[in-house]
Parts: structure tokens; C-alpha cells; sequence
């Protein structure tokens, strides 16, 4: 199989990144913002780290006790990221998601394998209708979905300028797929009355992934 990669560095967040044909590699030093995307598909999360396992990675500029320790990793950061990511075609976090700090004297990265699976990708401004659908034979399966504000373009006609400017209101759920895996058809309401209120005061949207599965 062909494979290519490249590195890019950025010097205002050091961030390394990685790519193949098959799957995706980000690693972002300190406390900076994780950034996930797929130009086609959604997010996949494989697996992530939190913490340190090797003293090279992140390690520039460091004292030698600030990467000695390698046996540092958040044991849930992997089900942190796939809460937070999956079915989305873009996804950015800092380390305040994860529930912990593993190793408090260490120098921290934050490593996630990904891939971009195809998907259909629907987003429902609050108060409207998401319907999900597949053929004759086939089920919904749900990969992801969020009930919040990323960015302050989506659903933004005719809401208030004030009530646009959270774009770290995030709120991972499972309602959706609880309500419509294994199902031909689907429709969930983007409302709190459904999903509850994560940042009071701002406009949100119901974002979400799910494919379709033979019976």
C-alpha cells in the first residue's frame, strides 16, 4: 500500500503532524490546542495519549526531569477523545477535558491516532429536526454526536452577535445513538429540553455522524 507522511511544525502551539494513506497521527506538546480534522469523513478515534511514554517526543528545550518519567498516561483519555471527536469533521480540545493530571512534574503531550471514515454528517441548529435514514435493509449506526458551539458561523443567522462568542461549549452524547442505532429511520429535536443546557446563554447545534449498516 502507498504510504506518505509529512511533518509540519508550528512554533506557537508545537504541534507535530503526522499522515498516512490509512490513518492520521497528532501530537500536541503542553497545554495547547488539539486539533483532529478529515477533509472527507468524519473523525474515527483509535486510540490517544495523555501523559508521556517515551523521553523524546515534546522534549525540546525541556530539563531532564521534565521527560525522565515515560510510564505517565491517563488511563480514560482515549474514551475522553472518542467522546469528544468521533463522528465530527473537525474537533479541537485543550488538556482542561481530561479528568486528571497523570504525572504533575512531567512535561505532557497529547498523541491521537484517528482515521476519516465515510459517513453522512448532519448538523441541526437548536429547536430544528435531525432525520436520520438509510435504505430497505439497513440500520442506523451512530458515530458520534454533540450538542454545542465550535465555531460561530454555524446556525448563526438571526441569533444575537452575544450569544455566538462560546466556541468551547461542548457537550458529548450518547442519546442519539441510544435512540436510533438499529433503527431504518430516525429524527431527534436539537433542544435542551433533550440534551441539556452545557453553556447557558448560547446558541447551539445538534452535530452528528452515523452510517448505515446491512441488517
Amino acid at each position: 500500500m502507498l504510504r506518505f507522511s509529512a511533518t509540519f511544525l508550528f512554533a506557537a502551539t508545537c504541534l507535530l503532524v503526522s499522515t498516512g494513506v490509512s490513518a492520521l497521527r497528532v501530537t500536541t506538546c503542553g497545554p495547547h490546542i488539539h486539533r483532529l480534522s478529515c477533509e472527507t469523513g468524519v473523525i474515527n478515534v483509535q486510540s490517544a495519549i495523555y501523559g508521556r511514554t517515551n523521553a523524546d517526543t515534546c522534549s525540546g528545550g525541556k530539563a531532564e526531569g521534565e521527560v525522565a518519567n515515560t510510564e505517565c498516561s491517563l488511563q480514560d483519555a482515549p474514551d475522553t477523545l472518542k467522546s469528544r471527536c468521533n463522528g465530527k469533521k473537525v474537533c479541537e480540545v485543550d488538556t482542561t477535558v481530561f479528568s486528571a493530571d497523570p504525572c504533575s512534574d512531567t512535561f505532557k503531550y497529547v498523541e491521537t491516532n484517528y482515521t476519516c471514515v465515510p459517513a453522512t454528517h448532519l448538523i441541526a441548529c437548536e429547536h430544528s429536526l435531525a432525520h436520520l435514514e438509510c435504505d430497505d435493509n439497513q440500520v442506523i449506526l451512530v458515530h458520534g454526536a454533540d450538542f454545542g458551539r465550535h465555531d460561530k458561523t454555524t446556525c448563526s443567522y438571526g441569533r444575537p452577535d452575544a450569544r455566538l462568542q462560546n466556541v468551547r461549549c461542548s457537550n458529548p452524547t450518547s442519546k442519539v445513538a441510544d435512540t436510533c442505532n438499529g433503527k431504518n429511520k430516525c429524527t431527534m429535536r436539537a433542544s435542551q429540553s433533550v440534551f441539556g443546557d452545557s453553556c447557558e446563554g448560547t446558541c447551539k447545534y445538534l452535530e452528528l455522524a452515523y452510517t448505515c449498516q446491512n441488517k
